[in-house]
């Protein structure tokens, strides 16, 4: 950050009604509450928006109140009602739309005018801020805002119209998913997703802590791609902008670099992969240093040795970005703990700062503060173990009763009996 800089500030953009107080619902409708002794304030509420203000967010309501102009509710109820929710809430404002859709103004959701406002008046980095809703206006509004979306399904009877970045059950879920965003946000490892499933790709594509992918032929058999290059291709139109590595499939050198050609002309965003050895074990070092002389963009994959490192280091003088991937999982099936031999393979590619070391095929969620821990650039990431991210820091006596709870309905629902 620059001399005089003023760093932005993060912020959770929270609807009220259905979010912050419990809706009124009418056949599956829902409806804010008529007065201010109908107000009842969800739950996990109070503690969860003490959570996300104890992690530096700024907390601002973002609410429609139609019921004003139609003449349904009286715009002090909604102001008594707003009064005291931020003060139970420490809210750090709400603001509010009183306008109905002929209105055509830019402040009702899903228009992102509100949150905008409030972003420029308050320095926010919108990139880094979330909008929290229970309806596809609310999500809207967030998407086109530039912020991260969570939408609180509380299965209303209408459509949703929009794709929010995640959906939870309930507020508290909502606030585990912002503080696990909040915590990764501060990690410098990269986490990249590894799969073939397109709508996997997809959906990670949204998670902002998603910063590039990789795939390999074994994931895509998996998934069922028989079309190479057409699945390459129409994926690369979906995520154009982050880092995405696609491997040869040759044995014969020769061969391997041609696909590398054809494969690194699919995107500027494209890393080639390169087994470190063909099937016979015979070292493919002469074709990373073609490859890496023609200004390709190389991941080289399958590694497990010091060794294989020191090896091909000589291969990028001067080469492009690229990746040296590390099967430190792999490692760890042969009962061996690959962190020791991470953090020697850190320092191997320290003098070439265009090389970033890639921890490759984790076994489970640990291994990526393990990566962080060791200064490791990347770590890639099955689309399984992503989604156990949402566990981060949650706590562990409320993760035992939730255990007994399944082993519980679990039994229940077998109809045991001794």
């Amino acid at each position: 950050m620059g001399v005089g800089a003023v760093e932005k500030r993060k912020a959770v953009f929270l609807d009220r009604d259905g979010v912050l107080n419990l809706s009124v619902v009418r056949e599956g409708k829902p409806y804010p509450p008529g007065s201010f002794s109908d107000l009842v304030v969800a739950p996990g509420v109070e503690q969860g928006c003490k959570a996300l203000r104890e992690a530096g967010f700024l907390l601002i309501g973002i609410t429609n109140q139609p019921d004003v102009p139609r003449g349904i509710t009286q715009k002090s109820t909604v102001e008594q009602i707003n009064g005291y929710l931020t003060t139970l809430l420490s809210m750090d404002s709400i603001r509010v739309c009183y306008h109905d859709n002929a209105d055509e103004c830019e402040c009702r959701k899903p228009k992102p005018g509100l949150i905008l406002e409030a972003a420029q008046e308050r320095g926010i980095d919108l990139a880094s801020s979330f909008m929290v809703g229970d309806r596809w206006k609310d999500v809207e509004a967030g998407i086109r805002a530039g912020c991260s979306t969570v939408l609180i399904d509380n299965r209303y009877a209408e459509p949703n119209k929009s794709r929010p970045t995640y959906t939870v059950n309930s507020f508290r879920e909502a606030v585990e998913v912002i503080l696990m965003n909040a915590r990764i946000a501060k990690m410098k490892t990269k986490i990249f997703a590894d799969g073939a499933d397109r709508e996997g790709i997809l959906a990670l594509y949204r998670q902002p802590y998603i910063k590039g992918f990789t795939t390999n032929p074994t994931l895509m058999r998996k998934a069922g791609i028989n079309d190479y290059a057409g699945f390459a291709k129409s994926i690369l139109k979906e995520v154009p902008d982050r880092p995405f590595s696609f491997e040869v499939f040759a044995d014969d050198m020769g061969e391997m670099e041609r696909q590398a050609m054809i494969i690194s002309q699919w995107g500027s965003n494209v890393y080639v992969k390169i087994p470190i050895t063909n099937t016979k074990g015979e070292s493919t070092k002469d074709v990373i240093r073609k490859l890496s002389a023609k200004g390709l963009k190389l991941n080289i994959t399958a590694m497990m040795t010091l060794q294989q490192v020191r090896d091909i280091l000589p291969c990028f003088k001067g080469s492009p970005s690229s990746y040296v991937s590390i099967f430190a999982g792999r490692i760890a099936d042969t009962a061996c703990d690959p962190v020791g031999l991470m953090k020697e393979a850190v320092e191997l590619l320290r003098p070439n700062p265009a090389l970033e070391l890639i921890w490759a095929s984790p076994r489970e969620l640990l291994n990526i503060f393990q990566a962080e821990e060791i200064g490791c650039q990347i770590i890639t990431v099955t689309h399984d173990i992503l989604k156990k991210l949402e566990l981060v820091g949650k706590d562990l006596d409320e993760y035992s009763l939730d255990t007994v709870k399944m082993f519980y309905e679990d039994g229940q629902k077998s109809g045991f009996t001794l």
